[in-house]
Order: structure tokens, then sequence, then C-alpha cells
């Protein structure tokens, strides 16, 4: 995936993340678990798009 389509999709999350906050009235616990799991989600997204995520999970402690 090309560099300039992970950061496309990077600003669109963020973007619509910043307009549901902004926008849409929620309670501050709700929003904070809201942003939590779009970060955790966004993250191994990435982890698995550079190839980072299938050796995390082929590691056995």
């Amino acid at each position: 995936m090309p560099i300039l389509n992970i950061v496309l999709v990077l600003i669109a999350v963020g973007v619509v993340l910043w307009l549901i906050n902004k926008y849409i009235p929620m309670q501050n616990t709700i929003k904070n678990i809201l942003n939590a799991v779009v970060v955790i989600v966004v993250v191994i997204w990435l982890l698995k798009v550079f190839g980072i995520w299938g050796s995390l999970t082929s590691l056995h402690a």
C-alpha cells in the first residue's frame, strides 16, 4: 500500500473522529471509549499494513 494512501486514510479517520466528537452529543465516558477503540483499531491496522503484526503474533512467551 503506498504511503500516500496510508496518510489519506489516517487523515480521513481523524476528520471523521473529530466530527463525531464535535457535533454528536455524548457523555465524556462514551467519547473516551470511542476514541480509545478507534486508536487501537488504527494502530493494529498500521501494524498489519507494515507487516509487523504477523511477527508480533508469531511470538510466544
